[in-house]
Parts: structure tokens; C-alpha cells; sequence
């Protein structure tokens, strides 16, 4: 073979710097098509062989050179002007913003500027392909028969119809109880779709006590065993002492548990304007099986619960949503902030509204991305319980409705309509199965159970203090900006006045918003779309208050709200994560980015500690009348030298609620209010008696020290000013 001459080695060096540049032209065709704003805009949907559009999801920017070869041709401009800095600059500043809002001293213009700043950013990263976005996970559609079960549907309408006929009068018993929940089994079975390829039932059981003998731990099990006992440190730590007090709905809760502990077992608790039953009956096997009785520490282990098994479906959702980091990032934030915390702790029926939100969100969305049959049941199972929960959840079968509405109009959809439809149908029948016994009662008495909806929808208590839309606008705003600026006025169940969120997951919400409705413009995807407009629906029970604006927003009547808000955040910690992770790929650019998520979560844990365990704590008690104390010393009255029916607090205008003091002295079942025209009625006792006072009550104690001369007066000095009070001992 001949040797190549100089001419040949000429001629291939030129073809191969002609080659080289005609694939740097393409190349850069390609990225002025990434650049280019108009293609944010584009729905990336190509259809498949069925007819149906299949997104099409960007992937990270791999390296094209590895090795030595990557490190000789990188210069140092290349390498600044690769580092995400507008990821990193619009995160800081969107902290910054956040820490403007903060109470007392606020600067409202400048974190919008920065919140500005930190959204344009967010959008370039996006544009630049800095950021890029995560998809939502895909799944094949299913096909499913509309047609029932024809013997379970035949046994379960009897049951069904003689259990709606046996619950009148407001009253559970075994008989309907019974009817009702078999009943509501067949139906279920009359619709429920098994899959042959799966193990039974029994066998499913049989296979969790199956154990080959090896422990199998991986990594991400260990961090999520470490991010739930965080969780639940924060859920339960301090749990009888934050909040330290009760105020007079907590008495009218434990007299209804007290009713259902005495066997009267009702379906709707009319008590103080009605109350659904779940609490109640909840509360009940609280104090039964942990042995605390009537008091306060069972309604709040019972609420605690709630939003505790809250915390796996908002983890499921987030996973459904993204990834499984976005499932766990979403259980953390959730877990340890302040919002849900606050709302389960107070010990009244406000968690169960986020309680039944959750898994129906759940169910529904994969329900529809999969067109799976069973989804919608389960869907309309927790529909349904969540009617006995609190009645903020009268608003979900709106959501459910306007979610399917969105599915039905977008692409995805296509070829499915029909049968989600069917699945709607199925949706609505088994959560009115389940809502039955309530249904019974709305039939028997409808003003009962609406007036208190009605009452700050319409006029029925007071008149509109203005027109009713320009009302809703200001109160749908006022919510929306809740999670940045004011939660509401309401002392006992929040920090009036400061964000719903602290300053880092605010910060997160933001980007976490702008990243989702930028995914919703580029892939037309309806989850995306729902996932934020869930956010106002769910507070339509806050921002439909007409009658009583100044009750909005407030973080109870919004609850249901808190789960897609942390799963948007838990999407915005997610993508500031993986894409810094994407740009920084050394060793130390990974400790960088671990440090980084660290330093979040911990700022945002220690923030949120203050705020429930100081902050709200310490407010509280100053807004809270201390019928503990009042309690304690009456109780120590009757295990010295006294006896319950001795103890009287005599009522004074505003001050403690007298059946309070009854709980928290271990006599829950007695009101100890002494009126001052009924004095003369102690005459006749023997045996030593206690009298409490209100400080101010100087007419009633000189009333007392004149009947009782040789009775010893003492002065108890609250920690807190205002709460004093007198201690009258007959001897």
C-alpha cells in the first residue's frame, strides 16, 4: 500500500473541517429553535396509531464530550456562562421577596419587584433550557365495561332503600348501620372491575407474611423513614400542650361526644348550628381505647390523626404529579409546616376537610389519566365520607365536576370521552351511597343542616355588607394571596395577620407556579391545568363568605387548599434541585446541590417550629381564658376537702366559659356556673365550699365575703395579664 502524500492528507483535512461545520450550522439551527419564545407555546403532541396525542417530554441536555476530551476543550467562558445562575438568582430572590412580606416591618412594593425579578427568571431558565421541566408520568388508558355485576346490584338495592327508610329520627342503630354499610358493599362490588392477573384477596394477604429471609433496605426507604419521623415529630410533639386551652366549641364537641359515650348515636349533631358526625365518633374511640376520656387531649390526638394520614396521599399525588422527589418533597413541606399543623392541633374539625381532599384529588386525577374504573369508586368513596367530615367538603363534588369538565377538553381525552363520563356517573352514585344517612336527615330537617352555609353565603343571618360580586373578587383575592401575606384575623386557629406559608416554601410556591402553568402552555397537559385552579375552588368555602368577609380568608375554611399549594411548591423544590444537579455533575457539584436542599428544608423546619411552637403557642394563651387553672384548683378542692357539687365560678360578662372549667377539672358532664341571684342557695350547705371570681367582679365577691365572713380569700396571679382571679374558701 502506497503511502498517502501531503496533497491526500490536505484534501481530508479540508473535508473534515467541512463536515465539522455543516454539523455545527444544524446544531445551531436547533438551539435557535429551543431559544426561540414562540416555541414555549408549541403543545410538543404528535398523535399516536390511536388517535390519541402522546406528549412529548424534554430530556435533560446530555454532554457530548467525556473525559480528558471535555476538559481540554472547556474554556472558562464556556463554563460561566453554563452555571444555572438564573435557577440560583431567581430562587435567592424569590426568598428575598418572601422576607419583605414578613410581619411587622413589610415592604410590599419591593418583594413584588423581586418576586417580578424571580418569575422573568424563572421563565428564561425555562426558555434557555436552564431549567428543564419534569414531566408528568404517562400511563396506558384502559378500557372498561360500564356494565354492573347484575346479583350485588340486585342484593344491594333493598338493603340501601329499607336503610334510608330505618334512619329517620336522626339516630344510628344496628339495624341500619347494618343495612346501610351492606348495602354500600354490594354496590361497590356491583362495579368494581378485578383484574385476573392479579392474586386474590386472601392471597394478597398471605403474601405479605411471606418472607424469603433477606432484609431488603435501600437507600430511598431509609430517607423516607428519616423524612416521616420529622413529620411526625412536629405533628406530635407538645400535642397536649400547643394549644394550651380550650374555648367554647371544644365544649360543645366534647357534650356531643359525651352523647354518643352515653349511647345517643346520631347522624347529625345540631348542637351550636350542626356538626357532621365523623369527629365525634372519632373522638369517642379516642377516649375509649386511649383511656383520656372527655377532655381535650382526645380531640386533639383524634385531629392530629386526620392530618397525619393526610400526609401519604399528598405524597402519592406529588409522586403522580412528577416524580417520587416530588412525592417526598411535598410529604416534608407539608409535614412540618405550619398550616396544617396549626389546624390539626386545635382539636376541632378542620383537618378533616385536607383529611378527604387528598385522596379524592388522588383518585380522580389518576383515575383520569388512566381511565381506571376503580379510581373513581375509590373517589367517590372518600366523597363521600368526607360529607360526614366537615362541611367545607360540600364544595368538592364542584371540583370533581369542573376536573372532569377540563379532561373532557383537552386531548388527552380523546377516544375516552365517553366512558369517563360513565365513570362520572358511577363517581356520583357510590358517594351518595355513602352520604345516605346524612341525605336522610337533610330530607327531615334542611334548614338545620344548611343554615350555617347559608348564613355566610347569603343574607339569612345578616345583610351583604356590599355588593355580593365585588365582595367575591376582593375575597377571592385576598385568599390568593394568603400563602404570601395574611392568613386572616382569626387568633384561634392561626397567627393573625403573617403568610399561611413560611418564608421558604412561599418562595417555592411562587416558582413552583410559574413552572407548572409554563408545563401546562408547552404540553396542554388538563392535570396541570386542575392542579392550579384546584387552589381557588378549594377555597370557595373562605371566599364565599359574603356575609361575613372578615372571616376570609382563614386557614380552615381554605384547608383542602394546603395539598395542591405544597405539591406546586414541592414541583418548584424538585426543579431547582435536578437542574442544578443536571448542570453541576462533578462530585462537588452534587455535595453543592445536597447542601443546598439541606439548607431549605432545615431553614424551612426551624421557621416553622417558631411559628407553632412559639409563636402561635405564646399568642394563643394571650387570647385563650386559662379554665386549665380554674379547673386545677376546683379539682384540687375535691380530692383535699371538697366535693364536686361544692366548687361554683361565679359567670362574669366575656370571661371563661363555666363548663370548661368542668372538663378541666375531670367532671366534664358538669357546668359549674354560679349565678349571683343564686347565692342564697349555698346557705344551706355544711360542708366547705369553693368560690372562683372574676378579678373585676369586685360586686359579687363583696356580695360573697358578706354571707361568708370567716371565708378565706385568696388572689391567683396568671402568668398572663387579665386572667387573675379569686379563690373564696368556706371553711
Amino acid at each position: 500500500m502506497e503511502e498517502p502524500s501531503v496533497l491526500d492528507l490536505l484534501k481530508a483535512k479540508i473535508k473534515s473541517i467541512g463536515q465539522r461545520r455543516a454539523v455545527e450550522l444544524e446544531d445551531s439551527q436547533n438551539v435557535s429553535e429551543e431559544l426561540n419564545p414562540a416555541s414555549i407555546l408549541d403543545h410538543n403532541a404528535s398523535p399516536s396509531a390511536e388517535g390519541k396525542s402522546t406528549t412529548v417530554v424534554e430530556q435533560p441536555l446530555e454532554p457530548t464530550t467525556t473525559g480528558d476530551q471535555a476538559g481540554k476543550k472547556a474554556a472558562p467562558f464556556g463554563r460561566l456562562f453554563n452555571f444555572p445562575w438564573k435557577i440560583l438568582t431567581a430562587l435567592i430572590l424569590a426568598i428575598l421577596a418572601q422576607g419583605l412580606l414578613e410581619p411587622p416591618n413589610r415592604s410590599v412594593a419591593a418583594a413584588a419587584s423581586l418576586y417580578g425579578l424571580a418569575a422573568f427568571l424563572v421563565i428564561a431558565a425555562v426558555l434557555t433550557r436552564e431549567w428543564q421541566l419534569l414531566p408528568i408520568p404517562e400511563e396506558s388508558i384502559q378500557v372498561f365495561s360500564i356494565k354492573a355485576k347484575r346479583n350485588p346490584l340486585l342484593i344491594s338495592l333493598p338493603l340501601l332503600v329499607f336503610a334510608f327508610l330505618t334512619m329517620g329520627g336522626n339516630e344510628f342503630n344496628l339495624l341500619n348501620v347494618f343495612l346501610w354499610i351492606s348495602g354500600s358493599f354490594f354496590f361497590i362490588n356491583a362495579f368494581w372491575e378485578t383484574d385476573p392477573e392479579k392474586p386474590k384477596f386472601i392471597q394478597r394477604i398471605k403474601n405479605l407474611f411471606h418472607w424469603d429471609g433477606k432484609i431488603r433496605i435501600t437507600g430511598w426507604v431509609i430517607l423516607l423513614i428519616a423524612v416521616s419521623a420529622l413529620v411526625l415529630f412536629f405533628r406530635f410533639y407538645q400535642i397536649s400542650q400547643v394549644p394550651g386551652e380550650m374555648f367554647s366549641d371544644h365544649a360543645e364537641k366534647l357534650l356531643d361526644v359525651g352523647d354518643i359515650l352515653n349511647g345517643q348515636y346520631s347522624i347529625f349533631f345540631p348542637r351550636n348550628t350542626g356538626r357532621e358526625a365523623v369527629q365525634m365518633y372519632l373522638t369517642a374511640a379516642v377516649a375509649l381505647i386511649c383511656g383520656t376520656g372527655l377532655s381535650f387531649l382526645s380531640l386533639k390526638i383524634g385531629t392530629v390523626l386526620a392530618g397525619v394520614l393526610t400526609l401519604p396521599y399528598i405524597y402519592l399525588l406529588g409522586k403522580r404529579m412528577g416524580n417520587k422527589w416530588v412525592g417526598l418533597f411535598a410529604l416534608l413541606l407539608a409535614g412540618v409546616a405550619y398550616w396544617p399543623n396549626v389546624i390539626s392541633r386545635i382539636g376541632l374539625r378542620f383537618p378533616l376537610y385536607p383529611l378527604f381532599v387528598a385522596p379524592v384529588l388522588f383518585y380522580l386525577i389518576r383515575g383520569l389519566q388512566r381511565t381506571n374504573r376503580n379510581d373513581f369508586i375509590m373517589a367517590g368513596i372518600f366523597l363521600g365520607l368526607g360529607l360526614h367530615g366537615y362541611s367545607p367538603m360540600r364544595i368538592v363534588p364542584f371540583v370533581v365536576v369542573i376536573a372532569v369538565a377540563l379532561y373532557l377538553l383537552h386531548p388527552q381525552s380523546r377516544g375516552n370521552r365517553v366512558q369517563t363520563i360513565w365513570a362520572l356517573i358511577i363517581l356520583a352514585f357510590v358517594s351518595f351511597v355513602i352520604f345516605l344517612p346524612l341525605f336522610r336527615y337533610v330530607i327531615e330537617n334542611p334548614e338545620s343542616f344548611a343554615s350555617r352555609a347559608f348564613s355566610r353565603v347569603g343574607d339569612t343571618e345578616r345583610a351583604l355588607p356590599g355588593p355580593a360580586m365585588e365582595i367575591f373578587i376582593t375575597n377571592v383575592w385576598r385568599a390568593f394571596i394568603m400563602p404570601f401575606y395574611d392568613d386572616g384575623q382569626i387568633w384561634v386557629h392561626s397567627i393573625p395577620g403573617r403568610p399561611a406559608l413560611d418564608v421558604v416554601s412561599a418562595a417555592l410556591y411562587l416558582i413552583g407556579f410559574i413552572v407548572v402553568l409554563i408545563r401546562y402552555i408547552k404540553t396542554r397537559n388538563w392535570a396541570d391545568l386542575f392542579l392550579l385552579l384546584s387552589i381557588p375552588l378549594l377555597m370557595l368555602p373562605s371566599t364565599l363568605s359574603l356575609a361575613f368577609p372578615d372571616e376570609n380568608p382563614s386557614l380552615n375554611r381554605t384547608g383542602g387548599a394546603l395539598i395542591p399549594i405544597f405539591i406546586v411548591a414541592a414541583i418548584g423544590l424538585e426543579g431547582i434541585l435536578s437542574n442544578l444537579r443536571r448542570n453541576f455533575r462533578s462530585t462537588g457539584g452534587l455535595v453543592a446541590v445536597i447542601l443546598i436542599g439541606l439548607g431549605l428544608l432545615g431553614w424551612t423546619s426551624a421557621n416553622n417550629y417558631d411559628l407553632v411552637f412559639k409563636q402561635f403557642s405564646n399568642q394563643f394563651l394571650l387570647g385563650a381564658w386559662n379554665t386549665s387553672d380554674i379547673g386545677g384548683v376546683i379539682r384540687g378542692f375535691t380530692q383535699s376537702i371538697g366535693n364536686p357539687d361544692n366548687a361554683h365560678v361565679v359567670p362574669y360578662p366575656y370571661w371563661v366559659d363555666t363548663r370548661l372549667v368542668g372538663i378541666n377539672a375531670g367532671f366534664p358532664e358538669r357546668d359549674y356556673a354560679l349565678w349571683p341571684e343564686d347565692f342564697d342557695t349555698t346557705l344551706e350547705v355544711t360542708a366547705p365550699q369553693l368560690f372562683i371570681v372574676n378579678s373585676q367582679d369586685t360586686e359579687s365577691l363583696a356580695l360573697l365575703e358578706a354571707m361568708y365572713p370567716d371565708a378565706v380569700l385568696s388572689y391567683y396571679d396568671d402568668q398572663y395579664d387579665g386572667k387573675d382571679f379569686y379563690i373564696l374558701l368556706v371553711p
